[in-house]
């Protein structure tokens, strides 16, 4: 997960508010300053996870929801006031655990849609893990979309480096090696820095302009001894203005932001501990995970400390599926981590050591694993076959993992009124489908009532 210390900045300490300022009012980025700040809150509320809930879940700035409060929020207002959207989005959250509402939904959805869920989700980071480190990427023309390394090559230095990082830990894995995911991307990235050396690949972007040879995200490189530790400042926190976007923009519209972050971060996590939560064998066989109301209610605070911290929403990270596939089962595993985020505040130049094309081969192998209880899906039964499918391929095919559960709800639920079993249906999955069926029609919403 450290990479989200990097990664974090890059997306939302880069780009100017509304106002033509950059978080943390200045005229220019100062991305230290939000490395800080994100190691932070990420460490006090993993802390807090392992503490109340005792399971192996960390919290980190939600990659997906960063980008919209970056790209979709601050662009029409302030970043104190995109930050008071999110820290109002965790109060309601919130709200909603401590009603019982968040925790019942959870346990209204049918264990094949949690399975599938999980599936979904390996998929899902196995992509990411792929797109990151350019083994997959974009292409120039209209189809296909998605290609092979470069022009349908692997023709880069970083992309080999990638390849044998994933042979490497996935042959550690089979042999079943303790600590392969870590001693995985620590190999790696030794063998980065010296294919570095000789290489001499550069980044990924020279001068504004893209170099498809280059290295994603860092170019790695062992830093200088004076740059390995620097002095932590927390300027960023408590910078938001809980209230101070509904006089910026219509109420309306704020009102669909906050629920655009909702509805995300409510699947988004419920997703993801469904699916960590299988690959540490938490789940019961009644499809229910101990302490799911613990577990909520701290994922919901850290919403709202993410904004507090003007670092985006926290929410749990399906990376912790890598603690996981490591033996993580207890609250232990998230005291550690969270420890070693609040360190990360010091240590922040090491991080920019690892480059994607050695972190994505344990993003790829972690979705192996998830991806392996796939086998207690029935596909025989098309009742549930047909919503679990769309709930897989949805998740990976458009880079969201609540847009899979909305869309596999959404199925089961049409075909489960369809063939007049509506008895089979829980009362709350028809409330959240009808949510589902608001937040894909936020956007024609929008253009309907021509509020942004």
């Amino acid at each position: 997960m450290a990479y989200i210390v990097v990664l974090n900045p890059i997306i939302i300490g880069t780009v100017k508010d509304a106002d033509g300022q950059f978080l943390g009012d200045g005229s220019a980025p100062n991305l230290p300053l939000v490395a800080v700040a994100t190691a932070f809150v990420a460490g006090l509320l993993t802390i807090l996870m392992g503490l109340v809930a005792n399971v192996p879940f960390a919290l980190a700035a939600g990659l997906g929801l960063n980008a919209f409060v970056t790209y979709g929020i601050a662009t029409q207002m302030s970043w104190e006031d995109a930050m008071g959207l999110v820290v109002l989005e965790g109060l309601i959250i919130l709200l909603l655990v401590l009603t019982g509402f968040r925790t019942a939904v959870f346990h209204a959805i049918p264990n094949s849609l949690k399975t599938a869920i999980s599936v979904g989700i390996g998929l899902f980071i196995a992509l990411i893990g792929f797109v990151d480190a350019g083994f997959v990427r974009k292409t120039a023309a209209p189809a296909p979309p998605i290609e092979l390394g470069i022009g349908g090559a692997l023709t880069s230095w970083p992309i080999l480096v990638f390849v044998v990082g994933l042979l490497t830990t996935a042959l550690l894995v089979a042999r079943k090696m303790r600590g392969a995911i870590l001693i995985g991307i620590v190999a790696t990235t030794i063998f980065a820095i010296i294919v570095e050396l000789f290489a001499d690949a550069g980044p990924s972007l020279v001068n504004g302009q893209p170099n498809p040879q280059g290295w994603g995200l860092n170019v790695p490189a062992l830093p200088s001894i004076g740059d390995i530790v620097d002095v932590p400042s927390l300027g960023l926190l408590g910078q938001f203005s809980l209230f101070g976007a509904f006089s910026k923009i219509s109420v309306v519209l704020a009102i669909l932001l906050v629920f655009t972050l909702l509805i995300t971060d409510f699947f988004d996590t419920m997703g993801t501990i469904v699916g960590v939560g299988k690959q540490a064998d938490l789940i019961q066989q009644d499809g229910t995970l101990p302490k799911t109301r613990e577990i909520l209610l701290v994922d919901s605070v850290a919403a709202a400390a993410g904004g507090a911290g003007s670092v985006s929403s926290n929410t749990t990270y399906i990376e912790s599926a890598a603690g996981v596939g490591e033996g993580a089962r207890t609250g232990l595993a998230s005291v550690v981590t969270g420890i070693l985020f609040l360190l990360t505040m010091f240590l922040a130049p090491l991080v920019a050591v690892v480059p994607y094309e050695a972190a994505a081969p344990a993003l790829v192998v972690v979705g192996f694993l998830m991806m392996t209880s796939i086998r207690e899906i029935d596909f025989t039964d098309y009742e549930i076959a047909i919503p679990a499918f769309l709930t897989i391929v949805l998740m990976p095919f458009t880079y969201s993992i609540a847009n899979g559960i909305g869309a596999g709800f959404i199925a089961y639920v049409l075909i489960k009124a369809v063939k007049g079993k509506t008895r089979e249906i829980h009362p709350l999955l028809w409330v959240v489908t009808a949510l589902f069926v608001i937040y894909f029609a936020l956007g024609p919403l929008k253009i309907l009532f021509n509020i942004g």
